[in-house]
C-alpha cells in the first residue's frame, strides 16, 4: 500500500484562520532547574490541516471523537480544479465536477469522499513539499469557492465528506473575510461582474458550513502536503 501524507506542516510561525490565535509554544521546564524540559503549546483547531465537525457550527452537533474512523476512511475522488482554470476570486459549482465526470470516465459516488484540489495549497506558508510560493493572502483571501448550486449537488449525491486545498471550504468572500478585508472584496467584485451580495446572499453565509453539517457532511481545510 502507498501512502500520501495530504497535511501541512505545523510549527510556532504556522498561520491561523481570521480571527483565530495562532500557536503558542513555550518553555516551562528546563533540564537546569527541573532536571527535565517540558513545552506548553497552546492552539486553536483552525490551525493548518485540521477537520470541521458539525459541533463548529451546531449546538448539538457531533464533535471530532464521536465520527468513527469507519466514517472518515473510504474511497475518495479528487477533482482538479486548477487544471480547468479555476483560479482567485473564481466560483465553482455542479458543473465541474461533472465535468469531471465526463472527462475522466468516473463518477462521484454515493458514500465517497470529495477531494478538491485548487492548487492554493502552494501558497500556504507551511506547504512543506515546496515553500518557494508562499503567499499567505493569495491563499486564505483569494482562493475560488463553492455556489450555493454546489453545496446542495453535494446533499443530493450523498459525498460522505469533503476536503480542500485551501482555508476555507466556503469562499473567502462568503466569511468573515469579506468584512476585514473590503479592499479585496472590491476586487473580487470586479472579477466576478457581480455584487458580492447578489452572489453570497445573507441565507447563504459560509454555506459549505450552515447546509452540510446538519447531514453529518463534514469537511477538512488546508489540505496539502503530497496533493499534487
Amino acid at each position: 500500500m502507498r501512502f500520501l501524507d495530504l497535511t501541512q506542516d505545523f510549527s510556532l510561525h504556522t498561520p491561523a484562520f481570521a480571527g483565530y490565535p495562532g500557536p503558542a509554544i513555550r518553555w516551562i521546564k528546563h533540564l537546569a532547574f527541573d532536571r527535565a524540559g517540558g513545552q506548553e503549546i497552546t492552539m486553536t483547531l483552525h490551525v493548518s490541516t485540521h477537520l470541521d465537525a458539525p459541533a463548529h457550527f451546531m449546538t448539538r452537533g457531533k464533535f471530532i471523537g464521536d465520527l468513527t474512523l469507519n466514517f472518515l476512511t473510504g474511497s475518495a475522488c479528487v477533482v482538479d480544479l486548477e487544471k480547468m482554470g479555476i483560479g482567485d476570486y473564481d466560483l465553482y459549482g455542479p458543473e465541474h465536477f461533472e465535468r469531471w465526470e465526463k472527462e475522466t470516465g468516473l463518477r462521484i459516488e454515493r458514500g465517497d469522499i470529495l477531494i478538491i484540489h485548487t492548487g492554493y495549497h502552494k501558497f500556504y506558508p507551511e506547504n512543506w513539499t515546496d515553500r518557494s510560493q508562499a503567499d499567505e493572502t493569495s491563499y486564505f483571501i483569494r482562493h475560488p469557492g463553492p455556489t450555493r448550486a454546489f453545496a446542495e449537488w453535494v446533499v443530493e449525491r450523498g459525498v460522505r465528506w469533503i476536503a480542500i486545498d485551501a482555508g476555507s471550504a466556503d469562499h473567502p468572500m462568503n466569511t468573515v473575510i469579506r468584512r476585514i478585508r473590503a479592499d479585496e472584496a472590491e476586487e473580487a467584485e470586479k472579477k466576478l461582474g457581480r455584487s458580492l451580495d447578489e452572489i453570497f446572499p445573507r441565507a447563504d453565509y459560509q454555506i459549505m458550513h450552515t447546509l452540510l453539517f446538519p447531514h453529518d457532511i463534514i469537511h477538512i481545510e488546508n489540505l496539502g502536503g503530497q496533493i499534487d
